[in-house]
C-alpha cells in the first residue's frame, strides 16, 4: 500500500486541527478533563501523534507526560501514585506518552517486574481506571500497531541519523530481539484492561501519517459533539501614531580568558 503523500496529509490534518482547538475551548468552558494514552513498541510513532495533537492547542492547558525511570522512592510506592501527579484538572487535556501500562509491557518483559507485581497490576488497573471514569474524566487508551519489518526500518534511520540517535536506549535495542515476548504480553495485558468502561483502540501506525489522521478523527468522532465557536476580539486600530522600536548592532560581551569554557 502506498503511504500518505505529505500534501495529501496537510490537507486531510488541517480541519482535524481546528476541530481539535474547537473541542480545547469546549473543555476550557464546561471544565471537562481528558486522558489520553498513547501505548505502542519503540518506534511506532507515540511521539508523532502526540506532537500533532498539541500542535495548536495551548500548553497550559494541554500538557504532556512521558515520565522517565521511576527513583529510589517512587519504586516504593503504590504503583500508579507517581501517574496520579499528571491528571488532568478541570479544564485539562492531558496527554500520556506511555503510562502505567509500562509494568504490563517493558516492565514485564525486560524482568524489571515480578510476575507477582504484573498480575497485581492486571487485576488493579481496571479498578484505577474505574475511578477516573467515574469521577468524569474523559478516558481514551491508544495502542499504535506497527509490523516488525517497519520497526526494524525505524530503528535503521535512528542509528543512520544523528539527530535521532538519542531515541534507540540499551532497552530499545534489547527489544528488537523479543518481539514475539512483547506480542505475548501485549495481547495478556489487552485482554485484562479492555473494559468497557475504559475501552482499548488499536490504531494501524505502519504508516504513520494515515495513523496520525486515523488515531485523531476517532478521538473527535468519540468526544461529545458540543464545541465552543472561536470568536476573535476586535482589533481597534490605534489612533496614535505607533512608536518604533530602536535597534542596533550589539558589541559581544568579551568574557575573561579564566572564565571561558576549556576543551576535555
Amino acid at each position: 500500500m502506498k503511504e500518505l503523500s505529505r500534501k495529501d496529509y496537510d490537507e486531510q490534518l488541517e480541519p482535524l486541527q481546528i476541530e481539535l482547538a474547537r473541542i480545547a475551548r469546549w473543555v476550557a468552558a464546561r471544565e471537562q478533563r481528558i486522558l489520553i494514552l498513547f501505548e505502542g513498541r519503540d518506534t511506532a510513532g507515540k511521539g508523532g501523534v502526540i506532537a500533532t495533537i498539541s500542535d495548536y492547542l495551548n500548553p497550559r492547558q494541554c500538557r504532556i507526560t512521558a515520565l522517565p525511570k521511576p527513583t529510589e522512592r517512587e519504586a516504593a510506592q503504590w504503583y500508579f501514585q507517581r501517574h496520579v501527579a499528571h491528571l488532568p484538572a478541570a479544564g485539562e487535556i492531558a496527554l500520556f506518552d506511555r503510562s502505567w501500562y509500562n509494568r504490563a509491557g517493558v516492565e514485564k518483559v525486560m524482568g524489571y517486574a515480578s510476575d507477582k507485581q504484573v498480575a497485581s497490576f492486571l487485576k488493579q488497573a481496571p479498578v484505577f481506571e474505574r475511578m477516573l471514569v467515574d469521577d468524569g474524566i474523559l478516558l481514551f487508551k491508544y495502542w499504535l500497531c506497527t509490523d516488525q519489518a517497519e520497526q526494524e526500518k525505524r530503528f535503521a534511520e535512528r542509528h543512520a541519523d544523528p539527530l535521532k540517535r538519542w531515541k534507540l536506549s540499551p532497552v530499545d535495542i534489547e527489544a528488537r530481539k523479543l518481539y514475539d515476548d512483547y506480542t505475548q504480553a501485549r495481547e495478556k495485558m489487552l485482554k485484562a484492561t479492555h473494559k468497557r468502561h475504559a475501552p482499548w483502540t488499536l490504531v494501524d501506525f505502519n504508516d504513520q501519517r494515515l495513523g496520525r489522521l486515523t488515531l485523531i478523527r476517532d478521538l473527535i468522532q468519540r468526544l461529545p459533539k458540543s464545541r465552543i465557536e472561536d470568536v476573535a476580539p476586535a482589533l481597534e486600530a490605534l489612533k496614535r501614531k505607533p512608536h518604533k522600536e530602536h535597534y542596533g548592532v550589539i558589541e559581544p560581551l568579551k568574557v575573561p580568558k579564566d572564565l571561558r569554557p576549556t576543551a576535555g
